[in-house]
């Protein structure tokens, strides 16, 4: 019989088709999301941008919980960890809109989508069970290789200044992503908030530090957009920033992690394919190497060691010690 998550809801070992499919249409679209940003540059500068996508998703989340009955300012002890989440992902988020600015969003993506390695570098030193194994470190190895190779190519190639500041913050982002794992996994208090709590304290975060952003950058703040720069954000905030991240929260609480987890390596993949086919970005066969390796890496990173069967001769032996 399946195990129960926290709220009694029933866990499931095996991803149905139904399921599958939803995660894979989030990590599709997350890929997309990138390209999204990039195209609606032209129209709405970075900061003012993610201002207007997350204070959307912020509201969005808002009416949800109320019509569900969801408390999101009832106090549990979660305000600063959860304050401190929602800086962090500020940071990431900041750095994917204005490192867009700069480089082709499937470039930037290699970078974002490096956090596990962050993560898996800077856990052990919070949570000591999170200690890396020798095929971990193997993984860990080839996934930074790759990122260093991508860097190195992108120099060869004659880089300018802002593309190199494209680099910088695509570095930043998944730093700031696997920061903001790090914080969530070593405190109890946001491992014991709801879902929509956790994502009230990250989106609404955001909204404020990207308004602030966008005042000290001198952003013009207009209110006629285009069609496509509407249908963008609302894309952007309803489906990205909202619907998206509650769905796969949602998926967590009933389907193991790691099964989850293998669907967001997709993410990239989508993300170079939209990039190629949209903003017609040029796809190199050194960048895609970059990102077979690092998906590669960060499968190693996450593979759960096989337990050792017990055989009856074992399960005799224990039961004579006890």
């Amino acid at each position: 019989m399946a195990d129960a998550d926290s709220a009694g809801h029933p866990r499931r070992d095996h991803l149905g088709l139904p399921a599958a499919a939803l995660l894979l249409s989030c990590c599709a679209f997350w890929g997309l999301q990138q390209v999204l940003v990039k195209a609606t540059l032209a129209e709405m500068p970075a900061a003012f941008q993610a201002m207007l996508r997350f204070t959307a998703s912020t509201a969005c989340l808002m009416v949800w919980c109320r019509l569900r009955g969801i408390a999101l300012f009832e106090r549990d002890g979660s305000l600063w960890p959860g304050l401190l989440v929602g800086v962090l992902f500020s940071g990431e988020m900041l750095c994917v809109f204005l490192g867009l600015q700069y480089i082709p969003a499937s470039r930037l993506t290699v970078f974002l989508y490096a956090s596990p390695l962050w993560a898996a570098l800077i856990l052990p030193w919070v949570i000591r069970s999170e200690r890396l194994r020798a095929l971990q470190w193997i993984g860990l190895l080839l996934a930074f290789l790759a990122v260093a190779y991508t860097l190195r190519d992108g120099l060869l190639r004659g880089q300018t200044a802002s593309q190199h500041w494209g680099d910088i913050l695509g570095l930043a982002s998944g730093l700031f992503w696997a920061m903001t794992t790090v914080t969530i996994r070593s405190s109890q208090r946001l491992m014991r908030a709801s879902a929509e709590k956790l994502l009230f304290y990250q989106v609404g975060s955001t909204a404020l530090v990207s308004a602030a952003l966008s005042l000290v950058l001198g952003d013009v703040w207009v209110s006629s957009f285009s069609p496509f720069a509407i249908t963008s954000l609302a894309l952007q905030s309803v489906v990205g920033g909202f619907a998206s991240y509650l769905v796969w929260m949602w998926m967590l609480g009933r389907y193991p992690a790691t099964k989850i987890g293998a669907f967001a390596l997709s993410t990239p993949v989508f993300a170079l394919i939209f990039g190629a086919l949209w903003l017609s970005e040029p796809v190199h066969v050194e960048l895609v190497a970059a990102l077979a390796a690092v998906i590669f890496g960060i499968t190693l990173v996450n593979r759960k060691p096989t337990p050792t069967p017990t055989t009856p001769a074992d399960a005799d032996a224990d039961a004579e010690t006890t």
